[in-house]
């Protein structure tokens, strides 16, 4: 693995992934023949895994970003939903998509380049999925030390500095309301909003939309002046303690039993969201692989990185402004967060390190009474050592299986419950 079997292993999955678009059976056999290979590596490496009190460490800052990583996407799913909501379907049909200069430069490429690679640059290569496999892939090879340790920390640091991208991108599409790059996705998949704008949207927004003169009013008198009528009520759903929020995710009368159930559809809403949540996730991959692994694989992983921005401007996911924000953005986040787990981190000193200097300082000078002194120190800090790892070998070996046996289940079940991880 340290010589490269890693980035071998990432590539395989990728290549027989892809499959399932070109051999659909080859692929129904050759990837359980994978994950099993993998698994099996992995859970042989553990038993002679060293680095479990580093684990142990990292295990709360770990669990502590998962849970802020989980409150960051039920405050995105609100805003994806809100703001899908808050004018209305007949904004989404009636309003055309923007400008994208990155869609226009793509069809150029179409006509320009050899049908085989504009015809790769089509496939469906590499997915959210791929990406968030090729990092536990990333996270599993500290087993085989291709990896500094401890993984949870590596995985404290990307799932940390996600939630900190998802709050920024939540905040950033929720400001400025954007076309969707696909004008008919609200009428598909959700229908059941109302035709009609928010009573804030019918008094703020509606008398100024199209009349370039109220605008200008508006700027002189800095203050609403048109009469909006009356305004069109919404329904109000019962929902205790959290009823607040029917005002923000409107729901309709057949779909407002739960709030959490409603916002389980909301998926990647049908605005445009600047900016882009899988380019997110795929920079952040390329970024921990660059830097914990290095090498060809990385370049690959870049390679994947923007093949998969093309392919979001391509199917007009996103704009071309979406997917170039989130690169940077999530460069740098990335290198805003090396306090959690860095690569290059120096290792803690031992007692005999710390020491070192003054026992060469007194056997030098012959004080025979400050280097027994000294060696008596690093003995009595052996001892406690010792003593500490017999007690803490038995919670090692409880937190190791439960460790592997959890991490394991939540790949499983990610990969065979949900269709992109």
């Amino acid at each position: 693995m340290t010589r490269g079997g890693l980035g071998i292993a990432a590539l395989s999955y990728v290549a027989i992934d892809y499959m399932r678009y070109v051999s659909p059976v080859w692929h129904s056999r050759l990837m359980p023949v994978l994950w099993s290979v993998l698994a099996i590596a992995v859970v042989t490496r553990v038993l002679f895994y060293k680095h479990w009190s580093k684990e142990l460490r990292a295990a709360i800052p770990f669990l502590g970003s998962v849970v802020f990583l989980l409150c960051a996407l039920l405050f995105e799913a609100l805003c994806v939903r809100s703001v899908t909501a808050v004018l209305g379907l007949d904004w989404h049909r009636e309003t055309p998509p923007l400008p994208d200069t990155g869609q226009w430069f793509l069809l150029a490429l179409n006509e320009s380049l050899p049908g085989t690679i504009v015809e790769i640059l089509r496939a469906h290569i590499i997915g959210l999925h791929h990406f968030l496999m090729l990092f536990i892939m990333l996270g599993f090879s500290v087993a085989f030390d291709s990896v500094k340790a401890p993984g949870l920390g590596l995985g404290a640091r990307y799932i940390f500095t996600m939630g900190v991208g998802r709050l920024l991108r939540a905040i950033t599409f929720v400001s400025t309301i954007l076309p969707s790059a696909r004008p008919w996705c609200a009428s598909a998949r959700f229908n059941s909003v109302p035709s009609h704008p928010h009573r804030w949207a019918q008094k703020y927004y509606v008398p100024y939309a199209n009349d370039p003169a109220a605008i200008r009013k508006l700027l002189h008198w800095d203050a609403t002046y048109a009469d909006p009528g009356s305004y069109i009520g919404d329904y109000r759903a019962d929902w205790g303690s959290m009823s607040f929020l029917s005002e923000f995710l409107r729901p309709s009368y057949s779909e407002g039993s739960s709030w959490f159930a409603l916002l389980k559809k909301a998926g990647g809403g049908c605005n445009d969201l600047m900016y882009s949540g899988h380019m997110l996730v795929a920079v952040l991959t390329a970024m921990a692989w660059t830097e914990a692994y290095g090498g060809f694989s990385s370049a690959m992983i870049w390679l994947f990185v923007a093949h998969s921005a093309q392919r979001e401007i391509r199917e007009r996911h996103h704009y071309t402004v979406d997917c170039i924000v989130a690169i940077y953005v999530g460069i740098l986040l990335w290198k805003m967060t090396g306090f959690i787990w860095s690569a290059e981190r120096k290792t803690k000193q031992t007692k005999l390190e710390k020491i070192q200097n003054s026992l060469i300082h007194a056997a030098k000078d012959g004080d025979m009474e400050t280097v027994r002194r000294l060696v008596e120190e690093i003995e009595v800090s052996s001892r406690v050592e010792k003593q500490s790892n017999v007690i803490s070998n038995r919670t090692m070996t409880v937190f190791a299986c439960a460790t592997v046996i959890t991490t394991l289940t939540i790949v499983i079940l990610a990969l065979t419950l949900t269709s992109d991880g």
